[in-house]
């Protein structure tokens, strides 16, 4: 009986990964379908319906023969359509997670996150040589939340090409780029990999379909992946371009398929047990306890802004009173000597 109720609570204390898929289903209530699964009783939709409605719902579901299913086609005109009625000088058709969509769909310090998704863009696509994003990766809350944390945009002019873009919210770098050629008129599958953190971890890997071919891949373990005062941090996958050259850009219907978003446990099973640790209470009012008794190396806490609440080295691991901290989420980071590091999320509650 002993061994059962430490295995129920051992269960209790670890977080499990969470799987959102969204995949088109046949025409008709498209945007009722994105809504229910990304936010429930929101709208995540961000299209040019009001300038254009003659037109109707710029996205759709098609059947593609190549894929032998039903994908969603993202639609949007040159000289029609515009940013939402909001910016004139930019056109935008995309969807998006964001403070209205369920936790695990939203990522908070410390949270690491996997993305997959396929795209097609047509043979003969055009890009503007300013900007034609085809996915962001945004803060919600802060005062960089208009400038993307990660960008894929198929870029036209005398050399098209597809970049992969970071900024670390004052610069904005290229990290990644190949051929847009390469991306033209075949199905692409990109699999992303981020851990929000100042220091955080960004993979991306896109590989032809057809062929299994990888036609890009970066890898950056030490890379700035949260912003200032953010209150959380979310994907965008659509199209999103200047209209400033209206000469570079045509009528464009981009397709996509497959959406898959994974919040990834921050401690697995296998590791859970090898460490032989873990805490409780969880969530914790007052005194948060270790079950393991050897003497914590270094230990640090931080709230969902990433910022450093308590921070302490060579403690004793009885429990410590976290009293003084607000209600919230925060990410719990701490080692034994000469083990790895050890993240857990605590959830802190008031009387």
């Amino acid at each position: 009986m002993k061994i059962l109720k430490f295995l129920l609570l051992l269960l209790s204390q670890i977080s499990f990964a969470q799987i959102t898929t969204l995949t088109a289903d046949g025409p008709g209530n498209t945007y009722e379908l994105i809504n229910n699964v990304l936010a429930p009783g929101y709208n995540v939709i961000e299209v040019p319906d009001c300038v254009h409605t003659n037109f109707g719902r710029h996205i759709e579901e098609v059947f593609d023969a190549q894929l032998n299913k039903y994908v969603f086609k993202f639609h949007i005109h040159a000289t029609q359509d515009n940013d939402r009625c909001i910016n004139f000088d930019r056109q935008r058709n995309e969807i998006k997670t964001y403070n209205q969509s369920p936790e695990h769909l939203i990522g908070t310090y410390g949270e690491k996150f996997v993305f997959k998704w396929k795209f097609k863009l047509d043979q003969n696509f055009q890009g503007s040589n300013r900007f034609t994003h085809i996915h962001q990766i945004k803060a919600y809350g802060g005062p960089h939340e208009d400038i993307p944390v990660v960008s894929i945009i198929a870029r036209g002019g005398s050399s098209p090409r597809l970049e992969i873009m970071h900024s670390d919210s004052l610069v904005s770098v290229q990290i990644a780029t190949a051929n847009l050629s390469l991306f033209k008129g075949v199905w692409v599958e990109a699999t992303e990999t981020i851990t929000y953190e100042e220091g955080g971890k960004y993979q991306i890997t896109l590989k032809n379909v057809a062929t299994n071919a990888t036609l890009l891949t970066y890898t950056n373990n030490n890379i700035r992946m949260w912003r200032d005062n953010a209150e959380g941090i979310r994907p965008k996958w659509g199209i999103y371009r200047s209209i400033l050259s209206p000469e570079q850009i045509r009528d464009e219907e981009v397709l996509f398929a497959d959406f898959y978003i994974e919040q990834v446990n921050s401690l697995s099973i296998g590791k859970f047990i090898e460490n032989k640790s873990f805490l409780y209470p969880n969530p914790v009012i007052d005194n948060l306890n270790f079950y393991r008794k050897d003497i914590i190396e270094q230990l640090k806490i931080t709230d969902i802004q990433g910022k450093i609440r308590f921070q302490k080295n060579n403690l004793e691991p009885k429990n410590i009173n976290l009293s003084f901290l607000p209600e919230g989420i925060y990410s719990i980071n701490f080692n034994y000597k000469g083990e790895e590091e050890i993240t857990e999320k605590i959830i802190k509650q008031n009387n």
